[in-house]
């Protein structure tokens, strides 16, 4: 009878597991649909290469903040970059030339997954995302992300309100704000059941 109820209760955990691993989703998908994420990814792991990956963040970051500092919406906010893309790369050359790199340089705007990611201030659960994506030399480097719509890359390390002002509704911002820590690890949590369940479809 013991073991009954423990496989009952297991049951139950399972479910509901499931139905808030879902409900995350929901929120997630809802959540992405209004971020646009920077993706930098350097040529290698060296620590020249990785300078380097940095300052042509920084050059693109100058560039594209901007662009899309009056956007309504993150559609609005991808047509401006789409527009803009080639100058994009070229600033992101020209960052590389003053250093004295000779390395080609991608840029393009496309749909990614990303892993949660714990910032100062807030969380992002781990989903698809759109993202402006730089890729340096053969990109096989470490990468770096923040999100330039709204513009969320350096502002929440300086103030909190930024979120408040970044054009989420107060659902969105109590999602990715919401308990710290405690919060992080159940977005890594529905990482795990994400995970899990992409093995049982394949």
């Amino acid at each position: 009878m013991k073991l009954k109820i423990w496989e009952l209760a297991l049951c139950v955990a399972l479910v509901l597991a499931v139905l808030w691993g879902a409900l995350l989703d929901q929120r997630q998908q809802g959540l992405s649909d209004q971020l646009l994420r920077l993706h930098v990814l350097a040529h290698s792991d060296s620590g020249a290469d990785q300078d380097l990956k940095n300052h042509v963040r920084d050059q693109v970051r100058a560039m594209v903040e901007p662009l899309v500092a009056d956007a309504p919406c993150r559609v609005t906010a991808e047509d401006e970059i789409a527009q803009n893309l080639t100058a994009i790369t070229n600033a992101a050359t020209d960052a590389l030339s003053n250093r004295g790199a000779d390395l080609p340089v991608r840029a393009m705007l496309t749909r990614e997954s990303f892993p949660t990611r714990a910032y100062t201030t807030f969380t992002l659960p781990a989903g698809l995302y759109s993202s402006l994506r730089i890729e340096i030399g053969e990109a096989r480097g470490q990468n770096w992300w923040c999100v330039v719509f709204p513009p969320l890359c350096l502002e929440v390390a300086i103030s909190p309100d930024a979120i408040e002002t970044a054009g989420l509704d107060e659902a969105e911002v109590a999602l990715i704000t919401g308990e710290g820590r405690g919060l992080a690890m159940r977005f890594w949590t529905l990482e795990m059941i994400e995970g899990l369940r992409s093995r049982f479809r394949s």
